[in-house]
């Protein structure tokens, strides 16, 4: 049986996981050094005057924190990356509508990312496989729609979070807009969890946020 594990590295750099062991260290050794001298009582006013710094630290860092910056890479005037992240809205006739106009008179290359969808339980366990196989049926269906426009799309199952999704599409395809697609407010986790405002807080890259109404779709192609 094979199992996918997905592991988030909470660290942008070797050099800033050293910080943190170094800091650890140093926070740990003073308050043991201070119980050691002087008893309880100079320990924990020691404790408490450091984890206070600390959280001003953390509070200040995060006020200054820059999202960090995804620069396009390099191509032929009139050409157009488009990074698409979506899921369950991967094949709406809006999303695809929106992928065509942005193509149109351009040169687009275009790379839609569905992050697999699962619930805590199976996530938690690591038994994505049913999750990975739905999203990647939705995928090749979506593809197959924007190919027969004549659109250059190729797709991956990215991470169940779509952030992280994101985060790695950007780190080989050099996306020159993001489009994200969601279901309507009300029944969309996505906008529920603020995942647009995240990604354009997170992303240097214009972003657009298409709602697909998928039942009004099915509407359209009944009639």
């Amino acid at each position: 049986m094979f199992l996918w594990v997905s592991v988030i590295n909470p660290f942008r750099s070797e050099a800033e996981a050293f910080r943190l062991l170094l800091g650890a260290l140093g926070y740990f050794g003073a308050i043991g050094i201070a119980a050691a001298a002087g008893g309880l009582w100079p320990g924990l006013i020691v404790f408490i005057g450091l984890s206070v710094g600390v959280v001003l630290w953390w509070l200040r860092a995060r006020r200054v924190e820059r999202p960090p910056q995804t620069r396009p890479r390099a191509h032929a005037e009139g050409e157009r990356r488009i990074l698409v992240v979506a899921n369950e809205t991967v094949g709406g006739l809006t999303l695809r509508s929106m992928i065509e106009e942005r193509s149109r008179g351009i040169r687009a290359e275009v790379l839609v990312c569905t992050p697999a969808l699962n619930s805590r339980l199976r996530h938690w366990t690591s038994d994505e496989d049913s999750a990975r196989v739905s999203a990647q049926r939705r995928l090749d269906a979506s593809l197959d729609g924007l190919r027969s426009l004549g659109i250059a799309a190729s797709g991956e199952v990215g991470d169940s979070d779509p952030l992280q999704a994101m985060e790695d599409a950007l780190r080989t395809f050099g996306a020159d807009e993001i489009i994200i697609s969601t279901h309507p407010e009300g029944r969309s986790h996505w906008l529920e969890r603020g995942i647009v405002e995240k990604a354009r807080e997170r992303f240097a890259v214009p972003i657009t946020h298409v709602v697909v109404d998928l039942e009004r779709d099915r509407e359209k192609l009944q009639r």
